[in-house]
Parts: C-alpha cells; sequence; structure tokens
C-alpha cells in the first residue's frame, strides 16, 4: 500500500501499520505530539470529538521506527503549519476523518479494474468485465494493522510484553488472545474492526 498511495494518506497507513495507533488515535495526533522519535498519546478525536484515549494505558507514548521517523519527517517539512495543530488536515485545516480517506483514496486504488482504472460501482457500461489489479492488498479495515503488528513482532520474536506496551492494552492477555494471530488462524480469524 505504501507503494501506491498518495500524502497524506500514505502516512497515515504508515502510522496505523507501524506504530499500532487506533484510527481515533491517528486522526487526534498534532504536531506537538511527535518528538521525532516518539508520539505521545494524549487524546483521541472521534466523530468530531476530541475525547480521553480509549483506556488510561492507552495514553502513552509510542515509539517510531526509523522509517516512519523519516517519512513524518519529510511530511512535516511540507506542511503549512508544522509545529502545532493536526498532522493529517484537510485542505481546510481541519483534522482528516479516516473514513473519508478510505473511501475517497484507499480503496479507489486498492479496487481499481486492471483494464480501465475504474471501480466497481463505476464499471456499468464498460466493453469489459471488471477485473481487479491482480496483487493488490485487500482492505481489512484500519484495525487489522494493528493486529498485523503485533502479529509480525511476534514473529520476529518480540516479547508479548513488548508488544502490549506498544499497543497500550492493560494486560498483555488482550494482545495475546486477540491480536497475535497464530498461522492456523489468519486466514480463517483476521483482525477486523
Amino acid at each position: 500500500m505504501l507503494k501506491i498511495l498518495l500524502e497524506p494518506t500514505r502516512i497515515a497507513v504508515a502510522v496505523a501499520a507501524f506504530l499500532g495507533l487506533r484510527r481515533s488515535e491517528i486522526r487526534g495526533r498534532d504536531w506537538q505530539d511527535y518528538s521525532g522519535n516518539e508520539i505521545r498519546v494524549m487524546r483521541s478525536r472521534w466523530e468530531g470529538f476530541r475525547n480521553e484515549p480509549k483506556t488510561r494505558k492507552s495514553k502513552a507514548p509510542v515509539p517510531v521506527i526509523l522509517p516512519v521517523q523519516k517519512l513524518l519527517d519529510q511530511f512535516r517539512f511540507g506542511a503549512t503549519n508544522h509545529s502545532s495543530g493536526p498532522i493529517f488536515v484537510t485542505m481546510k485545516g481541519t483534522a482528516l476523518i479516516l473514513n473519508n480517506v478510505l473511501n475517497r483514496q484507499i480503496l479507489p486504488v486498492l479496487n481499481a479494474c486492471a483494464d480501465c482504472n475504474k471501480l466497481p460501482n463505476e464499471h456499468g457500461k464498460e466493453k469489459h468485465e471488471y477485473k481487479r489489479i491482480a496483487g493488490r492488498t485487500e482492505w481489512h479495515g484500519w484495525h487489522a494493522f494493528r493486529c498485523g503488528l503485533a502479529t509480525n513482532l511476534h514473529d520476529l520474536g518480540v516479547p508479548d510484553k513488548t508488544i502490549q506496551a506498544i499497543l497500550r492494552h492493560a494486560n498483555v492477555a488482550v494482545t495475546q488472545n486477540s491480536y497475535i494471530k497464530s498461522w492456523s488462524h489468519r486466514a480463517s480469524r483476521p483482525c477486523v474492526s
């Protein structure tokens, strides 16, 4: 996805995939929360409201790995207001609504027709059948990035307690039972919100 999406969508997906932030936490991130090597999760934005994070344990810094740090730093350099305000903004300067980003930017790229680049619902009068571009990732939801991160870290040998700290779960059992997927369960029990 990172190779085919445009900014700021690509950065938002990288933050979801490599930092494990929840959708409301991504939307709630302001530039002052980002120090270069971590993002502090102090608030979330949901349906136009600024709230506390989901749980008390969720209110914690998240380490930023170097590839995401480079993406954020480059993005910040080009931002109109790069010292305060939302990281991911609309043309009007308000926080991006990630469902709009999904419907307007992510799904059109992921589900485009291989022959005409149109979406399935725009494909009615074409002289060919809709055929999705081979090899394009399927969308499983913003929450699936958290499960993917947990599973990938687990597969790399990262201790479950460290994964719990990154995802900011109150209990390691939640991380183990609901977020880390074994090979046998990956296809039958995908992590979707």
